[in-house]
């Protein structure tokens, strides 16, 4: 029988891991809630300081879910690890797609970062990589999705940020078990909190290099904008026809499937 959870850490009690939370509570369109201690989200977890790792071991986690790609483990390097709990890692990125941009993101200087995300080129760079997730990662995310119906709760998911790869694979999940799509955006919107928001890491300590205008041209890279989980639900919607179909078809969702989802996240009706 799975743990149960024990004085589940709150925010600011995990110093070393950002924008982490329980998505227990949500409302499903059919009346019930999506069981609190089930379904965690976060940022990654290489930073997690020793009281970071007892405070989530409390949690009985079975699998942590981490969607970072080879570049994102070199650079923060990998998540500290929990004892008895099972790490998955499911790349939702490729390390090689966008590498450059990335390495300017953190070492470019002003003009760079003009000719890079001025208008409206960094928004247009994150609608298109929530399509791409969509369309493009249907075999990862019904693996997830599997997983959690067969045995993998309570589980945690994190990427970088916690906001993005993560936050688009909740998403899905909620969509599964019968969460409406505005209450999966009011979750989502919840990584620009400010003690939630993923710090801007830029190579160059220097004031200007984190200039107003600087952080302004970054700053649809790094927060949580619904027209991009709009995007994601378009593209749905315009592949699919909708969210069953979507989760039949693209994700190969069986009826039986679906009802374990719901009886391992959900409430009992």
């Amino acid at each position: 029988m799975t743990q149960v959870p024990q004085v589940p850490p709150t925010e600011s009690e995990l110093t070393g891991v950002r924008n982490f939370r329980d998505v227990g509570g949500l409302p499903t369109t059919d009346g019930r809630r999506v069981r609190r201690g089930r379904l965690y989200r976060s940022g990654h977890l290489a930073h997690a300081t020793a009281e970071d790792a007892l405070l989530l071991g409390r949690l009985g986690l079975h699998t942590v879910f981490d969607f970072r790609n080879s570049a994102d483990l070199k650079l923060d390097g990998r998540d500290v690890e929990l004892p008895g709990v099972r790490n998955v890692n499911i790349p939702l990125s490729d390390p090689a797609d966008g590498a450059g941009f990335w390495r300017m993101v953190r070492d470019g200087d002003l003009d760079q970062l003009r000719s890079i995300l001025a208008d409206g080129k960094g928004t247009a760079r994150m609608v298109n990589s929530y399509r791409a997730m969509i369309t493009d990662r249907t075999a990862e995310h019904s693996r997830v999705l599997h997983a959690l119906a067969e045995d993998s709760v309570p589980a945690l998911m994190h990427c970088a940020a916690g906001k993005d790869r993560a936050g688009l694979t909740i998403a899905i999940c909620l969509l599964a078990v019968g969460v409406g799509r505005e209450a999966i955006e009011e979750d989502y919107l919840k990584s620009n909190d400010p003690h939630r928001r993923y710090r801007v890491r830029r190579s160059d300590p220097s004031a200007a290099a984190t200039s107003p205008e600087v952080m302004e041209l970054l700053s649809p890279l790094f927060g949580a904008h619904v027209e991009y989980l709009d995007e994601a639900f378009s593209a749905i919607d315009d592949t699919w026809g909708g969210t069953e179909r979507y989760l039949s078809e693209g994700l190969g969702l069986a009826p039986a499937t679906r009802e374990r989802l719901r009886e391992r996240l959900l409430d009992e009706a």
